[in-house]
């Protein structure tokens, strides 16, 4: 078989770009974001942050909190039909 060259942030150089106007130091309000399970929760990567970022392909997508993983949050997302659970950092998150 052939050996994949690369990582999770392969082919990424634009989905994982911030904005203009968005660089600079994260808020902290978002960084210590709280969520409680059923929540329903956007995921919008914040590329300053690489600790419980997922996998830029569910980028986009919606999900809802199941539990919460120390300092993350488990979000449960459809994908083809699917169910997956995400760990995602709340800098990661936005509610619904």
């Amino acid at each position: 078989m052939v050996k994949r060259i690369g990582g999770i942030r392969r082919k990424t150089r634009y989905k994982l770009r911030k904005q203009k106007r968005n660089k600079g130091k994260i808020s902290m309000t978002n960084y210590f974001r709280s969520f409680s399970a059923g929540d329903k929760v956007y995921l919008g990567v914040e590329s300053a942050v690489q600790k419980g970022m997922y996998h830029p392909r569910f980028m986009g997508k919606s999900g809802v909190v199941k539990d919460k993983r120390g300092k993350c949050y488990g979000v449960s997302i459809s994908d083809s039909g699917k169910e997956k659970i995400l760990v995602v950092h709340p800098v990661h998150l936005r509610k619904a």
